[in-house]
């Protein structure tokens, strides 16, 4: 396990983070998983109220396993809402749960709207502050599934030390946030890289194919550790036995060789040669849509359904749009009216509610249960 500087925060973190959503079933699978995190070698557990149990189970197996306070390094969040007041008892909540005296660093769960950043500019970061001076919180930042203009806009307050957000090969979206981020020496922490980067643990053969020799799993995490700006990937253990995976690889932090860099040119080269006239280069210069439809996000499915076969992955995310909420906005691609407002807009020229139309049937199939329902 290698370790990396969380930015300005100067926390030493394991490349590799638990992220504590998904060990949930119980207290023993908790403390399991736990325990194997920290034999390879991982120091830094980020967990939420919102993550169910997490915060519990998460206090009580770092208690019963003895684990040494000074040895890991803790995060936790809270939701843009509320006074100071309710500000303070949500931290007090979640040092209780933790068994701890003390966060390492709070992220704002979720600035993923103007309303979320603007209550941070007033009573939020106020209340945050308060509790940092008191010796509660040590580090603040945010976490994000909004849009990139609001993303830069949060990180341009200068007000964070570390920012949670969404970048892979498969969504290289947020690249200026990336380096953004970086240029005011912020800690950023990656979101699910191996489940929302595009379900890399179950990949389908033609991604297996064109990624040969490496893993499609390892050469996603391949392209996020050879990025000096990235300090930590969260890694959202079910079972402590999925840890066995970073064997191998969770030491590899160093530049993309040239024949990873290969197999991620044959990539784009398979992508656009199978899309052809169809391809959507991902500019969002269609947004606004007089609908509220995602469309870059459902062409971005799309794309890789078609070139990958990530059909599991696509109708995986496009089951959220419209069921999730701000963490997953805008309707799915059968609100399309054919009013052509994006159409003059499209660099691609691309034949957008047509391709909305098409999205959809191959995307739009069974209704799923959001992980923590």
């Amino acid at each position: 396990m290698q370790y990396r500087r969380f930015g300005k925060t100067n926390l030493d973190l394991s490349v590799f983070s638990l992220g504590t959503m998904r060990a949930l079933a119980d207290q023993a699978t908790m403390s399991a998983t736990v325990q194997r995190a920290l034999e390879v070698g991982i120091n830094h557990f980020e967990t939420a109220p919102s993550y169910g149990n997490s915060e519990k189970f998460l206090g009580r197996s770092l208690s019963e396993l003895g684990v040494l306070r000074e040895e890991i390094y803790l995060t936790t969040k809270v939701l843009p809402k509320g006074d100071v007041a309710d500000v303070a008892t949500q931290i007090n909540q979640s040092l209780q749960l933790l068994q701890t005296d003390y966060l390492d660093a709070v992220a704002v769960h979720g600035i993923n709207l103007e309303q979320h950043l603007q209550w941070v500019l007033g009573d939020g970061f106020d209340a945050l502050k308060a509790l940092q001076t008191a010796g509660k919180i040590r580090h603040l930042g945010f976490s994000t599934h909004g849009r990139l203009e609001l993303i830069l806009q949060a990180i341009k307050t200068e007000l964070f030390e570390f920012i949670n957000l969404h970048y892979y090969y498969f969504f290289q979206r947020n690249a200026e946030a990336i380096a953004a981020a970086a240029e005011q020496d912020m800690g950023i922490f990656i979101i699910s890289p191996a489940d929302k980067g595009g379900q890399l643990y179950r990949p389908p053969e033609t991604l297996k194919n064109l990624c040969e020799p490496f893993d499609p799993l390892k050469l996603g995490y391949r392209f996020l550790l050879a990025d000096p700006r990235i300090t930590t990937l969260s890694f959202g253990a079910t079972q402590p036995e999925e840890l066995n995976s970073l064997g191998g690889i969770a030491d590899q932090t160093y530049p993309l060789t040239n024949e990873e860099k290969a197999s991620f040119a044959r990539l784009e080269q398979h992508k656009k040669q199978t899309l052809q006239a169809d391809y959507c280069a991902q500019c969002y210069k269609c947004l606004p849509c007089p609908e509220a439809i995602n469309i870059p996000e459902i062409l971005r499915l799309r794309n890789v359904v078609i070139a990958y076969d990530m059909k599991d992955y696509g109708e995986y995310r496009y089951q959220m749009l419209e069921n999730a909420g701000h963490w997953f906005p805008g309707k799915k691609g059968n609100a399309c009216t054919e009013c052509g407002d994006c159409l003059p807009r499209c660099p691609e020229n691309l034949a957008i509610p047509t391709l909305l139309k098409d999205a959809h049937q191959r995307l739009n199939g069974k209704p799923r249960r959001r992980l923590w329902e």
